[in-house]
């Protein structure tokens, strides 16, 4: 069974809520998901992981200058070469994400081929767009 690792950073409550929501529909796919804040990852999560999905709320002004908040930045930095890891980044907004995928794949260490799914949501919620592109990231 292939097996993946759901990491958010929310301030609100609202991106927990997505992560878990993408969680529970990885779950449903036969992914066996973990689920955990930044605050509780350790270095031996990752370990024989398939499948890493990381997540921030979008920090910025209203519709400019979107950027991963600085407590996801100083965790991204923790993280291991991602490189050969299939990736999915995910972000809650309240105006726009704008150029926040930006932000968070520049911190990532990992080629530009490994982000595979980026997903957005304004109230936490998954649509059905987000499940159809999460459907396709798990084939």
């Amino acid at each position: 069974m292939k097996r993946a690792l759901v990491i958010y950073h929310s301030k609100t409550g609202i991106t927990r809520a997505f992560g878990k929501e993408i969680s529970d529909f990885l779950t449903r796919n036969n992914i066996d998901s973990t689920f955990i804040s930044i605050v509780d990852y350790r270095d031996s999560e990752i370990q024989n992981i398939d499948y890493i999905v990381l997540g921030c709320w979008t920090s910025g002004l209203f519709v400019l200058f979107q950027h991963p908040e600085k407590a996801w930045i100083d965790f991204s930095r923790r993280l291991p070469d991602l490189s050969g890891k299939k990736i999915v980044l995910f972000t809650t907004y309240k105006i726009a994400a704008g150029s926040m995928f930006r932000g968070m794949r520049k911190r990532l260490r990992c080629t530009p081929d490994d982000v595979v799914v980026e997903l957005k949501s304004r109230d936490g919620h998954m649509t059905e767009s987000h499940r159809t592109a999460l459907q396709r990231f798990c084939q």
